[in-house]
């Protein structure tokens, strides 16, 4: 099934839904299309492009103390799927976690510690911080910012939902 990037009014990624939610949201008029593709949904009586980024037409407060759990999906959605030392992404399943600073050298497993990594590049790097290694990390580690991160899954679906999860 279909799914649509939700954005608070601030245009902060919130969720994401389902095409059917979506849709209930825009015939109530909670919510205006920000993104669409050229396909259309049609009706006896009206039609709406096929949504995928919508934004919600009222300010919705988020409580800031709800974090994002340090999971192996979240870090690797945070980095989307791309390995951080050479921007690799060669499948979810040839990715590993690395710790920049290794445990073995007092390195913490926390957002600011933890990257994606494809597994040539993790085992160049061994047990050695990227400096030592030879290896220069593509974007800083840091913890994400919106809850929506952990909760889209998969890689990002479409190129569009790029630009508003950064």
């Amino acid at each position: 099934m279909h799914s649509v990037l939700v954005l608070n009014a601030t245009y902060e990624p919130l969720s994401v839904v389902s095409l059917k939610r979506a849709v209930v949201l825009l015939l109530k008029e909670k919510a205006e299309i920000v993104e669409a593709t050229e396909a259309v949904l049609r009706s006896e009586r009206m039609s709406l492009p096929v949504p995928l980024v919508i934004r919600l037409v009222y300010y919705v407060r988020i409580p800031r103390r709800l974090g994002v759990p340090l999971t192996r999906r979240t870090v690797m959605a945070r980095d989307q799927y791309t390995c951080q030392y050479c921007g690799a992404q060669p499948g979810r399943s040839e990715l590993t976690l690395d710790h920049v600073i290794p445990r073995s050298q007092g390195g913490e497993t926390k957002w600011e510690n933890v990257v994606t990594a494809c597994r040539t590049c993790n085992q160049r790097k061994g047990n050695r911080t990227p400096e030592q290694a030879g290896l220069r990390l593509l974007n800083k580690p840091k913890r994400p910012r919106y809850v929506a991160v952990a909760l889209i899954g998969e890689p990002a679906h479409y190129e569009v939902w790029g630009k508003y999860l950064r």
